[in-house]
């Protein structure tokens, strides 16, 4: 069967159950006419991400249920639903902000910092030319998949990328206090 009553998945939060019930629930309003779902799902669904393992293990667990249905809906012959994730990296919001003395968190600080409207930009662009994954910005998305086909390589790279996110941080902090 295609379409199934959402089910729990243990250990990894009631977020990925809310997708899943979301995506369900979009994809029966779309059955006659066809229709798009784009999931804002992270970077951290494509690679590892040290001190926020759950948060990590949530969002590969909505790209795998993501790309999964799509898989389910080619091969029931269901072609005018399309099924798309936005993997964005971190975006200067207030979930950040709070963050910015947390160690834990420099991965999300390693690299440019989006604002919300370029995540808003890549998902029009998804809308016009449907693609399965969409990592914001591109770069980071090669970064993150080649550190998980080489994971050796990743987690020798890792304290590299992490001062980075420290340094970023810590600029950061200094910049909010004035």
């Amino acid at each position: 069967m295609l379409l199934r009553e959402p089910t729990k998945l243990a250990g990894v939060g009631a977020e990925a159950c809310e997708e899943e019930a979301g995506t369900i629930t979009a994809i029966e309003a779309m059955r006659e006419h066809g229709g798009h779902i784009v999931n804002v799902v992270s970077l951290a669904g494509l690679a590892s991400v040290p001190g926020e393992a759950v948060y990590a293990a949530s969002k590969h667990a909505a790209l795998g249920f993501s790309l999964s249905t799509l898989a389910d809906l080619r091969l029931a012959g269901i072609h005018d639903i399309d099924i798309s994730c936005v993997c964005p990296a971190g975006i200067w919001t207030p979930m950040l902000y709070d963050k910015l003395t947390d160690p834990a968190s420099a991965l999300s600080f390693s690299g440019r910092l989006l604002q919300p409207a370029e995540v808003v930009a890549a998902v029009r662009r998804v809308l016009d030319h449907p693609r399965p994954i969409t990592a914001v910005p591109a770069w980071r998305g090669w970064q993150s998949r080649v550190s998980e086909l080489f994971p050796r390589l990743g987690l020798r790279l890792l304290p590299l990328f992490v001062a980075q996110g420290r340094r970023a941080q810590h600029r950061l902090a200094r910049q909010s206090r004035r």
